[in-house]
Parts: C-alpha cells; sequence; structure tokens
C-alpha cells in the first residue's frame, strides 16, 4: 500500500480515538463504513483497469516472443537456402522482436507487482469493512439497549415520585371533607336532640302546670 494515499478522514487507526470521543459511536463507525466502502469501489476500478493493461502488455509479449521465433526460424532457412542477405534481414527483425520482447516483459512483471499490491489493499480495506461491520451491529445492540433502559428509567422513576404523593395529597382532601361532612351531621343531629329534649321538658312542665291549677280548683272549692 505503499503506492496509494489513503484520503478518508477516518482510518481503523483513528478510528477508536474518535469513537471514545463521541456519544454517538454508530454514527462514527457508519461514516467509517460509507469512506471505506467509497475506497474499495476506487481500488477495485482501479485494480480492473490494472488487470486490462496487464492483459495488453501480455499479449505484446506474446506476440514479439512469436515473432522472434518466426524470425530466427526464417534465418535458419535462408542460410540452408545460401540466402545470406536474407538471412541477416530475418535476424535483424529477431533481434528488433527480442528487444521489444524484453521491454513488454518488463511492464508486464511492473504491471502484476501493481496488481499483486493492489490485490493485497483490496483485501485489508475488505477485511477492515467486515470487521467494522460486526462492531457496527454489537454497537448499534449495545445504544439501543441504553436507550430502551433510560427510556424505563424515566417512566419508573416519574411512577416512584409522582403516584404516591398524589395518593397522599388525595387522602389529605378526602380526610378534610370527611371530618367538615361528619361534624356537620353531628352538630344537627346535636341540635334535634337538643329541641326534643326541650319539646318533652316544655310538655312535662305544661302538664305539671295543669296539675297545680286542678289542685287549686280543687281547694278552693273545699272552702
Amino acid at each position: 500500500m505503499s503506492m496509494f494515499k489513503r484520503m478518508r478522514d477516518i482510518t481503523l487507526a483513528t478510528l477508536n480515538d474518535k469513537l471514545e470521543e463521541s456519544q454517538d459511536p454508530v454514527r462514527i463507525i457508519d461514516q467509517f463504513l460509507v469512506e471505506t466502502r467509497q475506497e474499495i469501489g476506487e481500488v477495485q476500478r482501479l485494480y480492473d483497469q490494472c488487470a486490462h493493461h496487464s492483459k495488453q502488455l501480455r499479449q505484446q509479449v506474446d506476440h514479439a516472443t512469436s515473432m522472434r521465433e518466426k524470425r530466427e526460424e526464417q534465418a535458419v532457412l535462408a542460410l540452408k537456402a545460401d540466402e545470406e542477405s536474407i538471412a541477416k534481414l530475418a535476424l535483424q527483425e529477431k533481434m528488433l522482436y527480442e528487444e521489444k520482447e524484453r521491454q513488454y516483459l518488463e511492464l508486464w512483471e511492473q504491471s502484476q507487482d501493481t496488481l499483486k499490491e493492489l490485490g493485497e489493499q483490496l483485501n485489508v480495506l475488505r477485511n477492515e469493512y467486515q470487521t467494522v461491520y460486526n462492531k457496527r451491529q454489537y454497537y448499534y445492540a449495545r445504544m439501543e439497549t441504553l436507550r430502551l433502559q433510560q427510556r424505563l428509567n424515566r417512566r419508573t422513576g416519574g411512577y416512584n415520585s409522582d403516584v404516591p404523593k398524589m395518593f397522599d395529597r388525595l387522602d389529605d382532601q378526602m380526610s378534610s371533607i370527611e371530618y367538615e361532612t361528619y361534624s356537620l351531621r353531628d352538630i344537627r343531629k346535636l341540635g334535634q336532640e337538643a329541641s326534643r329534649q326541650i319539646g318533652e321538658v316544655g310538655n312535662l312542665l305544661e302538664e305539671e302546670m295543669a296539675r297545680l291549677k286542678e289542685k287549686l280548683k280543687r281547694g278552693e272549692g273545699k272552702e
């Protein structure tokens, strides 16, 4: 990977630091995955282009090799036929194809090194992507667990703090209403009882007065 400088904002080397600084690790991981996926696509396209170029170089090498061998055979045949001038021409072309073969073979070997390096980089990027993707699933599950627990805590906290107080206040209010109601009832009963007692005393008093008057009348008659 020495030939290629990676230009991502987040690399695997800095991912842990960013995760420690972030309140939302899933968002950081998703950013890493997007950038890595883009880089994989770029490297894959470059790999395909290099593979195509390497194939063309190999074809040039094979053609030069074939023509070199062919010219050498023609030179041999010309010498056998005592056609030395033709043999020289064949050998000259054979030497040209030999040089061409060497040059294209060197380029092809370089292209193979490039392909190998690109293939290694693709493997590294894909392994990084898969490793972090698996971690993403784990962190997402942890974050979801925390969010659900926080929601539960908020609801539980509300019940623990408000509901008992609400019933305490209701009990006090009901007790006050009950006290006033029963007190008024008792006062009314007391008034009714007093009126009844007064009524009874009045009747007795009237009876007693009538008895005394009758007694007095009887006394006057005897005189």
